[in-house]
């Protein structure tokens, strides 16, 4: 199923986000993860893609598991700025092959030793959104920044370069996680005054470890409302409450977006099918499900 007709059709869509493993000797108990993810049936999952090659070979794997497996359609991750046209072209037909028919389309992060100037066959995402809708059969989706990429000067140049890579052929936008609401409400007024107008993703990530949340927001550029650092200061030496105070802010977080409009939720779950399950369970009348 192309992921654009689910908005169509449903008012509210929850889908859960995994990753492939780093190694073989991962296979089996990240497969066993996904498995127990695809079974709480959101309406879709997202497999990520490793940047420098590292776990890209397990995408299209994890992916079919989840579609044929399960029945939960698939949004398989791709990344650019490694690759050259050839090898996106072997990714795009294991993916075919594979029947998979939604791709995230992301430029990726810069390898090491990655030298801007050398030439290539992709700089930004922009360039693999026209390569895949000139290949032809995929619904595309891109991500974007309510708070702004962290290249870009401004969150004006932030928009500039999403409406180029939207008018390259995207039919949906997923949104890189965000703590504070009023972010994406500021960011969605935005983006229509420039012209994007398609299904956007709320990303939430429940946050279960302060540790965890440490390194995401010094790559992310996100930021952490009062609220919220005083929830990371009081339960951060506690786990368990660490957990539960996660996964409650994140719920809090999604009834806020679905009574304003939102209808999309993209929850980013780390491979954690507990932390899943609980916050569906949570949400379940709220989403109508």
């Amino acid at each position: 199923m192309e992921l654009s007709t689910l908005w169509k059709e449903k008012t509210v869509t929850l889908s859960f986000e995994a990753f492939p493993p780093k190694k073989d000797s991962d296979f089996d108990s990240v497969r066993f993860a996904v498995e127990q993810i695809a079974e709480l049936k959101p309406d879709f999952m997202s497999v990520t893609y490793g940047a420098g090659g590292g776990t890209s070979a397990y995408t299209a794997e994890i992916a079919r598991i989840v579609q044929t497996g399960h029945g939960v359609p698939a949004l398989a991750h791709l990344t650019c700025v490694s690759s050259n046209r050839d090898r996106i072209h072997q990714e795009l037909e294991h993916l075919k092959a594979a029947g998979i028919e939604n791709i995230l389309a992301l430029r990726g992060d810069y390898p090491e030793g990655y030298d801007p100037a050398a030439p290539r066959d992709y700089r930004y995402a922009a360039d693999l959104v026209r390569e895949i809708k000139a290949y032809g059969g995929f619904c595309i989706g891109a991500a974007c920044y309510p708070e702004g990429h962290t290249e870009c000067h401004s969150q004006e140049e932030d928009l500039l370069h999403l409406k180029e890579k939207v008018d390259c052929g995207v039919d949906f936008l997923t949104t890189q996680m965000f703590f504070d609401n009023s972010a994406l409400y500021s960011f969605l007024f935005r983006a229509q005054r420039v012209g994007i107008d398609l299904p956007v993703l709320a990303g939430i990530m429940p946050v279960t470890n302060a540790a965890q949340i440490t390194r995401i927001l010094s790559l992310s550029g996100t930021t952490l409302p009062t609220r919220f650092r005083m929830i990371l200061d009081k339960f951060r030496d506690r786990p368990d409450a660490m957990k539960q105070a996660g996964i409650v802010y994140a719920a809090e977080q999604i009834v806020d977006l679905v009574a304003n409009g939102i209808r999309g939720i993209h929850v980013y779950t780390m491979n954690k099918p507990d932390v899943a399950a609980r916050l569906r369970d949570n949400l379940s009348e709220v989403l109508g499900r």
